[in-house]
């Protein structure tokens, strides 16, 4: 069954149908020509299974110890979160996820008919994650713990002291750490290492379609330093395509070659729009938050005291002020909850749709 997050994806209902679009997760999208890349020498032959050497030697640098047989490059992040489900989970075993997660992470499961827990955070407690909770949850036949920090959608951080924390009760329990970190590199404080680095019972999991704003290319990864898992994960990545595009790998390498020239402006521009959402929030009565602390996205709310007509709020928001933002439902939750994305839109269009938000929850309240 199609997820609504997938249903109603912007580039599905068309960008040029929206003009304040504040439901992306990610940096502003990017053309080719910014990368000053030239692809007629490119073999557009199969390429190494597990990825190009370049790029896999890029990604490794992204963390200390790790070398190019500890990376596998995907098709996006979803495509490594895939492999891993796949790969690790049947009918017998346990999953244990922290929500709201990136949907790959609950609906593939799903599919496969595991057996699966849900730590639910939540906004009273600042949507902090309760380790004994995850503790508790974790059975003999428990596979993985599923987590993403910095957190999709709330924007939420943990400590590296709490990564640690984590890390050591996987390895106790002897289960594994699927650690989302698609978000690492925009940050407003201290950066967490990459989660892999810290044992080999941790797979991360990340890609170039959100910090870096090429989602087109379809490049993502995974991390992993037990040779053995790697391995399982290969043969996972040969039966669905055997190896990746040259193209996308070879464009996505060059975009990490340039990565010290992208983050700073990029989180320039998030930490603006990040002052313009908490001034926002601060004015608007009937909207709150859990602040956030990294990425790109927040997790605002419509008070629960409140009184509107949900549907209306929605409608009028895109039809009426051309506005468009992430409902609950994409991460099920109520629908008085709403994703936004600080990083995509201009910082006129965001403000605008800001405003946009708030007039739609007084057109709602009749």
């Amino acid at each position: 069954m199609r997820m609504p997050i997938e249903i109603e994806a912007p580039e599905q209902l068309g960008y040029d149908t929206i003009r304040r679009n504040l439901s992306e997760s990610s940096v502003a999208d990017r053309r080719l020509g910014e990368l000053n890349v030239k692809l007629d020498d490119v073999l557009l032959c199969y390429g190494d299974h597990k990825g190009s050497i370049d790029l896999r030697d890029s990604v490794a640098s992204l963390g200390t110890g790790l070398d190019a047989e500890d990376v596998l490059i995907t098709a996006g992040a979803s495509a490594a979160l895939f492999m891993v489900a796949t790969s690790l989970l049947d009918r017998d075993q346990h999953l244990v996820v922290v929500r709201p997660n990136y949907a790959t992470n609950i609906e593939t499961p799903r599919a496969i008919g595991c057996d699966i827990t849900f730590i639910d955070l939540d906004f009273e407690s600042g949507f902090r994650l309760d380790i004994d909770r995850i503790e508790a949850a974790i059975r003999p036949n428990t596979r993985y713990v599923s987590v993403t920090y910095p957190h999709n959608p709330s924007g939420v951080m943990i400590s590296e002291a709490e990564l640690h924390a984590i890390v050591a009760l996987v390895e106790r329990k002897g289960c594994f750490l699927l650690f989302d970190e698609t978000y690492r590199e925009m940050t407003f404080g201290q950066m967490l290492p990459v989660a892999a680095t810290l044992s080999p019972r941790v797979i991360s999991v990340s890609s170039l379609s959100k910090t870096y704003g090429i989602p087109g290319i379809r490049i993502g990864w995974l991390i992993c330093r037990d040779p053995k898992l790697m391995q399982l994960f290969l043969a996972a990545k040969e039966q669905i395509g055997i190896s990746g595009s040259m193209i996308d790998e070879y464009v996505g390498y060059i975009a990490l070659s340039q990565r010290r020239d992208w983050l700073e402006p990029n989180n320039l521009l998030i930490r603006k729009g990040f002052e313009l959402v908490k001034a926002w929030i601060e004015r608007d009565e009937f909207v709150e938050w859990v602040e956030p602390q990294g990425g790109c996205v927040c997790l605002p709310r419509i008070r629960p005291d409140v009184k509107l007509d949900l549907p209306t709020f929605y409608h009028r928001l895109y039809s009426v002020h051309g506005t468009y933002v992430g409902a609950g439902r994409w991460f099920e939750m109520p629908d008085n909850y709403f994703r936004v994305g600080f990083g995509w839109p201009t910082l006129t269009q965001l403000s605008e749709g800001l405003d946009g938000i708030s007039a739609a929850i007084r057109d709602a309240r009749g």
